[in-house]
């Protein structure tokens, strides 16, 4: 279990997690992700806590979920600019 921060919301941190565990490559292009109750238990958060979660990182285009199967890892993941916009 992380120790969270008292400034940040809580799902903005495990979302945190999340995201650098796929670009990491802990989970490649393609895993499946920890469900809503996989989450729950890993990191001590409420049910709605690990939804939002899922939500902001589908948002994101980092994950899609299949129903019925659960969340997965996009194989076409977002690209980062290397540069801001007006920098060469």
């Amino acid at each position: 279990m992380i120790e969270f921060a008292p400034d940040r919301p809580r799902w903005r941190q495990v979302a945190d997690v999340i995201r650098a565990r796929i670009t990491d490559g802990t989970y490649p292009p393609g895993t499946q992700i920890p469900s809503v109750i996989k989450l729950q238990e890993e990191f001590g958060i409420a049910t709605a806590t690990s939804q939002k979660v899922h939500r902001g990182l589908r948002a994101e285009g980092l994950i899609y979920t299949e129903p019925g199967m659960g969340s997965f890892v996009s194989k076409d993941l977002p690209k980062k600019p290397a540069d801001g916009p007006g920098e060469a």
